[in-house]
Parts: C-alpha cells; structure tokens; sequence
C-alpha cells in the first residue's frame, strides 16, 4: 500500500532518512536519467536553494520504499519561476505569486512504478493538500508532453508563456487551478477511497 508523506519544517526532523533518501533518488532522476547536468552533484544529491524550511515535501512510500515524491514551495520568497525561468513568462501576464499560490516542483515517480497508480496517487495527495491548506493555485514549470497526462485525470493548466526550449526539451510554465473536481477525477483515477495523504500528526520512524 502506498501512502503519501506530508513532511514540513515541523516534522522534518522525524524523517531526516528520508529526505536523504529522496535527494538521492531525485539525483538519479532528474541527472541520471533526464540528463539535466547542471544539477549533477559530486555527492549524488539534487539539494538546491529551494531546498530549505519553507519547503513543504509529499512522498510516496510503499513499506520502506521511496516511490515518488513531489514539492510545494511559498511564492512569496524567491522561488523557482521568479529566479531560474522568469522568461518563460509572458510579462504582460505577470508571475502569479502570494499566500495562496504555490510552486509545484520536483515531481518524480521511481522507474518501476510509472505504469500503475502511484502518478494518481500522488497528483490526488498535491491537490488534498492545497485544498486543506487554502492554496487556490500552483505554478510549475514542465515538459510540454506532461500536460496532456495531468488532463486526462482531470487537472487544468493555463500557459503562462510560450514554450522554449530547455535541456533538449519544449518546456512551458503553467498555473494549476485547485479545486474540488480536479481531486474527485484524479482520485477516481488512482483508486481512492479515503483521504490522499496521512494525517500530519503521523511520521514513520526515522
């Protein structure tokens, strides 16, 4: 059974393992298999600016394994859009940005469990967590392929920009809306019953 982790500066420390873990397996991904080597790091570890308190972490865990994974980050402080792509904005658009808004970033599936419902599971588990925290919206940056798969679970995204081309790949920035429906349809699609993500009070044993 897969279950999905809220870890935040608060509980961090309980899961000091798994952050480590995860960092490792984000390294593999996004380096090892994407090819992005302006991430690649001596120590194997995809650690960056963004990487700090504000960051708020949704892991999937199956038993003791690390399945996927996913992070929000404050769009109030500098984020990922405002310094990294702020030309993947339009500018008469603007960067959406305030306390309901969120970055969406570092959104991974491990190999082996990209065909069943761990994608679901942890596109229901962003959504309950914006809904339960009053986040009317996310922006994330991404492959233009991703898109069509996110719709077909019932998310909408709106372009904020033309894509552009970066690490071989047509990427664009989008904001998500959160809403009620988009977690109905994607929990539908990931076999859902009860809540998306455990209670906050809960941390595995580091």
């Amino acid at each position: 059974m897969t279950d999905i982790h809220v870890i935040t500066n608060a509980n961090r420390t309980r899961y000091a393992d798994l952050i480590e873990l995860h960092h490792r397996v984000r390294h593999d991904i996004f380096v090892g298999e994407k090819g992005w080597e302006a991430l690649r790091k001596p120590d194997g570890r995809d650690v960056d600016a963004y990487d700090d308190e504000h960051a708020v972490y949704l892991l999937a865990v199956d038993g003791s394994k690390l399945v996927g994974g996913q992070r929000l980050y404050p769009t109030t402080r500098p984020h990922m859009i405002s310094e990294v792509f702020p030309h993947l904005v339009h500018v008469s658009r603007g960067i959406p940005s305030g306390p309901d808004v969120r970055e969406w970033t570092r959104y991974f599936v491990v190999k082996e469990r990209r065909y069943g419902r761990t994608d679901c599971r942890l596109l229901a588990a962003m959504q309950q967590y914006c809904l339960d925290e009053g986040i009317e919206t996310v922006t994330a940056v991404a492959e233009t392929w991703w898109l069509p798969r996110v719709h077909s679970v019932g998310f909408t995204t709106k372009p904020l920009g033309l894509p552009q081309m970066i690490e071989g790949q047509p990427t664009i920035a989008v904001k998500v809306p959160i809403s009620e429906d988009s977690l109905a349809s994607v929990r539908r699609h990931a076999g859902l019953r009860g809540h998306a993500i455990l209670p906050r009070h809960f941390a595995r044993a580091a």
